[in-house]
């Protein structure tokens, strides 16, 4: 498997566990550092921890709930020989016999054995209950943390989205509305620009967001995620620009989505943690 990327450190007893994570949602986290705490040879450690019946019928349920192509064939036969004498289990065979996901063996500089956070906590009651609640409370204020960053570099990107929309609107103005139009013709300009932003970048108008959203707060927009936002920002400037030129709705809007995408693929493996952070204290 491709090395991945470490994204936090959590720090429980003056010990380093490693975490990483793909999609910022599933969490990762190192069994091999958990181990540590137990001994330095984190890979028996785990190997015996495998070797109970409990664990592997707790593994068995996960993957069950969580993977769709979980073995469950191959599974039921470790589940009949977990707990003998002669049972031994390691990660890798795990993985390769039951294409399970919770669980991933790494190689390389930072590998080692890490599991989702579900299997890592249980991983780490066995190790040590005291231990696992002082994994947990970092964890807590590593995800604390996180948050608050999260929604700094989303408000700045939501206000700069804001301020973009002002160039947007004063090219439309200059450059797309007749000297005598009623109020209702021109807000109905302003809303059609605003939509083909929004069809460019969500697939969706406003109003078709809202017909799919309603017990939601707020708008189509104020639910954009933070690279949807960065995006937005420059397709409002650009925006301006192909209005100034006089291309057509239809052609801005075959630009514009192809602008969405690419940039969209470009912060893919954008880490929020790259964003300027925001001081506070002034």
């Amino acid at each position: 498997m491709a090395k991945k990327p470490i994204k936090e450190t959590i720090h429980a007893k003056g010990m380093d566990i490693a975490i990483y994570t793909e999609n910022f949602q599933d969490e990762f986290i190192s069994l091999t550092d958990i181990a540590r705490y137990k001994s330095n040879e984190p890979k028996d450690v785990i190997k015996n921890w495998m070797r109970s019946k409990d664990t592997i019928e707790f593994l068995g349920l996960w993957e069950s709930l969580h993977n769709e192509n979980f073995k469950g064939v191959e599974f039921d036969s470790f589940k009949r020989q977990a707990g003998s004498n002669a049972f031994t289990l390691s990660p890798q065979k795990w993985i390769e016999t039951t294409n399970a996901i919770g669980i991933i063996s790494k190689s390389g500089r930072s590998g080692g054995t890490f599991a989702h956070s579900d299997i890592a906590f249980e991983f780490a009651s066995w190790i040590s209950a005291e231990f696992k609640l002082y994994i947990i409370k970092d964890y807590k204020r590593l995800k604390s943390d996180e948050n608050s960053r999260l929604s700094l570099n989303w408000n700045l990107n939501r206000e700069i989205s804001k301020l973009n929309y002002r160039i947007h609107t004063d090219a439309i103005k200059e450059n797309l509305l007749p000297p005598d139009l009623l109020p209702s013709q021109i807000s109905f300009t302003y809303a059609s620009e605003a939509d083909i932003l929004n069809v460019a970048l969500f697939g969706k108008t406003a109003r078709q967001w809202r017909d799919a959203n309603a017990d939601k707060k707020g708008n189509i927009r104020d639910d954009a995620t933070i690279n949807q936002l960065l995006v937005l920002a420059n397709m409002e400037s650009y925006n301006a620009i192909l209005i100034e030129q006089g291309k057509s709705q239809s052609e801005r809007l075959i630009i514009l989505h192809e602008l969405a995408v690419k940039q969209l693929k470009t912060l893919t493996g954008f880490s929020t943690s790259e964003l300027p952070q925001i001081r506070t204290d002034n």
